[in-house]
């Protein structure tokens, strides 16, 4: 883990490579990615220009995970929403500062 601020951007839902693919076109920054399998290795080709990532499995010491902290782009891990997944385009807050990550929006 590694200390890191509250970030904002639009969440987009990730569910395979072709979403990476046609994020690739338009660019990532400022995007928090969704996705939920936590040894999602096609997030790759993103991870220098993504805001964050939520993942909903996982632990810390999974693939995203490890792979977020290299990176340092801030990832909450196992991830409950409440409520509805947010839309795929909605704004929202990743706040990873205390022991667990939560999302706002």
């Amino acid at each position: 883990m590694f200390d890191a601020e509250v970030v904002g951007g639009t969440l987009r839902v990730m569910d395979g490579p072709d979403d990476v693919l046609a994020l690739m076109d338009t660019g990532a920054e400022g995007v928090i990615a969704l996705v939920r399998d936590a040894g999602a290795t096609f997030l790759a080709p993103l991870y220098h220009e993504l805001a964050g990532i939520v993942c909903t499995s996982g632990t810390p010491r999974s693939h995203i995970g490890i792979v977020s902290r290299e990176f340092q782009v801030p990832c909450a891990m196992a991830v409950t929403l409440s409520g509805a997944e947010p839309a795929d385009g909605t704004e929202v807050e990743l706040d990873c500062s205390g022991e667990e990550g939560v999302v706002r929006g």
